[in-house]
């Protein structure tokens, strides 16, 4: 039930009322009422028109995070039980379960809320103050679920240690919420085995959104000399090695990533070379022409629109100096997880790079992230992976 009833200024919440999943706090008028941060409110347009319910949180810019348009609707467990089952349901028909994100925030109406199922390891970073309160017993409705399909979880770790919690006015927290197990947890995709580190990896442990990318590279590979650049955890290197590549050669500047990925490769017996290197330092200083098959996947280059022009100028750099070095006919897979950097920008600088580096690009697929990362329309901060593969020509 709602604790009291937020009320927007005139003409504010433009972004909302089309869709959107949050209220600014620049766009709130006044609080009625007595609700503390983290309770349940009533959204209001300055004329008092009812336009849904949401968590509250003073100390947020996002000063509501919405759960429903439906000014009738209980934000109750039944309410959160129906969204769970619906987002299992979800995943169950787009994609392979073994390992998948079962939840992914606003995109299924559980907003701040993260959940990824490793094998039968559930790992969960909680976002929102709101949402936070309910995370046991979305965990345990999560479990009750999956045991009805035969998948018994045999452990749940949190990795709510992003900064973003401080924002929230929330601590930065990770460690078990079962009974402690190796955190080293082995998963299967595309057939390639992995070790997840869940304690220690980045984010959740394991960047699933792009597992049907990785299956897509698969037909250049059989023969290719491959360059695997931002290799982080080995993931398309050894989808390149799986897929018949001649040789992969695999580049991150993380020891720790390189180490993991090394083990990786021992555990599927795989050849690949690997090297720690700052690929912006690597890439100017190779032979044109040595691999014929070059892989970009960096980390996000921006999370925050002032920094985009800086960002967009470090993904020119990568591909200018990836398409320079392939020959003709050479096949070049580029990626940006950072929904700053929208797909628009990207492909302008696609263009830019390629004229820059006297070669045309051949377009072979366009792909964006795994179905289990839904894209919410009216939500732009959901769609955020661009992945494309050309032959340079």
């Amino acid at each position: 039930m709602e604790n009291g009833a937020v009320y927007l200024k005139k003409g504010e919440g433009r972004s909302m009322k089309a869709g959107g999943p949050w209220v600014y706090d620049n766009e709130v008028e006044r609080i009625e009422g007595e609700p503390l941060d983290g309770d349940v409110v009533s959204v209001h347009d300055y004329n008092g028109f009812c336009l849904g319910k949401g968590f509250l949180n003073r100390r947020s810019k996002l000063r509501v995070r919405m759960l429903t348009r439906n000014r009738n609707q209980e934000i109750d467990e039944d309410f959160l039980r129906t969204r769970v089952e619906n987002a299992w349901e979800y995943r169950k028909k787009v994609v392979d379960t073994g390992s998948c994100r079962v939840i992914f925030g606003e995109a299924d109406f559980l907003p701040g809320l993260v959940v990824d199922k490793f094998s039968d390891v559930l790992v969960v970073q909680s976002l929102a103050l709101g949402m936070d309160r309910y995370k046991s017993f979305i965990l345990e409705t999560l479990k009750e679920l999956m045991a009805k399909d035969g998948i018994s979880i045999r452990g749940i770790y949190e990795r709510s240690d992003a900064k973003v919690r401080e924002q929230e006015g929330m601590p930065r927290v990770k460690g078990f919420l079962s009974d402690p197990f190796d955190t080293k947890v082995e998963i299967v995709e595309n057939g390639v085995r992995y070790f997840v580190d869940v304690a220690e990896g980045q984010k959740t442990g394991f960047f699933l959104d792009q597992k049907y990318n990785r299956k897509a590279i698969w037909p250049l590979c059989p023969g290719a000399e491959v360059l695997d650049c931002f290799t982080h955890t080995g993931s398309f290197g050894l989808n390149c090695a799986k897929a018949g590549a001649k040789r992969v050669y695999s580049v991150d500047v993380s020891e720790t990533a390189i180490a993991c990925a090394k083990e990786n490769a021992a555990r599927n017996g795989l050849s690949v070379e690997y090297e720690v290197a700052n690929v912006f330092d690597l890439l100017p200083n190779l032979t044109p022409g040595e691999y014929d098959y070059i892989i970009l996947d960096p980390p996000a280059f921006t999370k925050a629109r002032r920094t985009v022009d800086n960002a967009m100028r470090g993904y020119k750099e990568i591909n200018y100096r990836a398409m320079k070095l392939l020959p003709r006919g050479g096949y070049l897979a580029t990626a940006s997880c950072s929904h700053f950097a929208t797909e628009e920008l990207f492909i302008k600088m696609l263009h830019a790079a390629a004229k820059d580096a006297h070669r045309q690009l051949r377009q072979i697929e366009v792909k964006q992230q795994a179905p289990d990362h839904p894209i919410l329309w009216g939500v732009p901060e959901t769609n955020y992976l661009k992945f494309f593969l050309f032959q340079v020509i």
